[in-house]
């Protein structure tokens, strides 16, 4: 047995919860929906219910799938014509979802979210509730972004970033990213006929996020960059990813074996709380409040919560809970987090003393502008950031 083999089931050991996220581009063929192709995999996902493994699955498709039926070639360019193809699509995509499994007396839940669902906290442990009960009911949940009302304000991008942020909620033990490549290479196989498979990634530096390309298929929205920023995220909870080639025969069955297939990404040894990464990289900042040198060196080497004192600028309309992104004089992040006042307040106490906060506002809510534990600095965005 290999080094990496050995690499493998050890992380493999005491996997119990499987995310799998399958690309459009390994669920659709010449004639559109590939059906053997979803009902080899569904295959595969109820032998792993059926050994005591929880299956989370994030599928995308539904754009193409209405694309097919409405004979309809080439990229979608608007969101309204993207928004109708997918409401035409979804229904069938669930369909031959619910009928592959139903073959294997084993039942799925539809669940279809944008980022609003996600950025509202009560929302948000509402769906994580739902999730936990439907695995608790063996029934495997199907989620995908709801494309027919999505706009760029409420859109995950793609859906790699969404199933990292499932992969949080559902605190799953692996990854799985199904895409039409092998994995990640050193560079692009389709331009270099020396590009090699990187079977393992230990650490995420410059030269791996360099090897992945924006390149999209003609039915997929992300390509190996945004791949690899979903991997870099749920590695940065201590969630292991595998990036592996969806079309292989028994690919998922080879993967829990511990064959080497794929790209395995290791998870990060110091994790990031989920709340923090909830803050990190689910919420979009409402504002920016732009801090002096002592402030930047109080939360990025001393640990310390942000105080008005440290404030010389307010960007942005916000109210209290929401959150903002902390940037030095020249606009570069310093952090993210849940500011515990509003735009408005922030203006009237920056650059004063604690103490201070009562006679100017008539009230003092707090001592702190974010306490620290609402706020994710740089060094962690960073080291985790897609």
């Amino acid at each position: 047995m290999t080094t990496m083999n050995n690499i493998r089931l050890s992380t493999l050991s005491a996997v119990k919860k499987i995310l799998i996220k399958v690309g459009s581009a390994v669920l659709t063929g010449a004639d559109g929906l590939d059906l053997k192709i979803i009902e080899a995999l569904v295959q595969e996902m109820c032998g792993l219910t059926r050994r005591g493994f929880s299956i989370i699955l994030v599928t995308s498709g539904a754009i193409a799938s209405g694309k097919h039926r409405l004979n309809i070639t080439g990229r979608l360019k608007s969101i309204p014509e993207k928004q109708a193809a997918a409401a035409v699509g979804q229904g069938r995509l669930m369909r031959i979802y619910s009928k592959a499994f139903e073959k294997n007396n084993l039942y799925v839940a539809q669940i279809l979210l944008t980022m609003s669902d996600l950025t509202d906290r009560q929302r948000y442990l509402n769906i994580r509730n739902t999730l936990s009960t439907l695995m608790e009911w063996h029934v495997t949940p199907i989620l995908n972004e709801n494309d027919s009302v999505a706009v760029d304000e409420i859109k995950f991008g793609d859906n790699d970033n969404l199933a990292a942020m499932i992969a949080n909620i559902v605190e799953a033990d692996l990854f799985i990213n199904l895409t039409a490549t092998d994995g990640l290479f050193d560079c692009n196989p389709a331009q270099s006929k020396k590009a090699k498979l990187i079977p393992l990634v230990c650490e995420f530096t410059d030269a791996i996020e360099a090897a992945a390309t924006e390149e999209t298929s003609a039915v997929g929205t992300g390509g190996m960059k945004s791949k690899i920023a979903a991997a870099k995220k749920v590695a940065s909870i201590g969630i292991p990813c595998i990036i592996a080639p969806g079309k292989k025969k028994k690919v998922l069955s080879d993967i829990m074996a511990g064959r080497e297939i794929g790209t395995l990404f290791l998870p990060q040894t110091a994790k990031l709380a989920s709340r923090k990464y909830w803050i990190a990289f689910t919420l979009r900042p409402r504002g920016r409040l732009i801090l002096d040198d002592g402030a930047k060196k109080a939360l990025l080497e001393k640990g310390k919560s942000l105080l008005p004192s440290g404030i010389t600028g307010v960007e942005g309309e916000f109210d209290p809970g929401d959150p903002v992104a902390c940037v030095d004089r020249d606009g570069n992040l310093l952090a993210k987090g849940l500011v515990n006042y509003s735009d408005g307040d922030v203006r009237r106490i920056l650059g004063l003393k604690t103490a201070q906060i009562f006679s100017v506002l008539g009230h003092k809510d707090y001592d702190e502008v974010i306490h620290r534990d609402n706020l994710v600095v740089t060094g962690d965005l960073k080291k985790n950031k897609g």
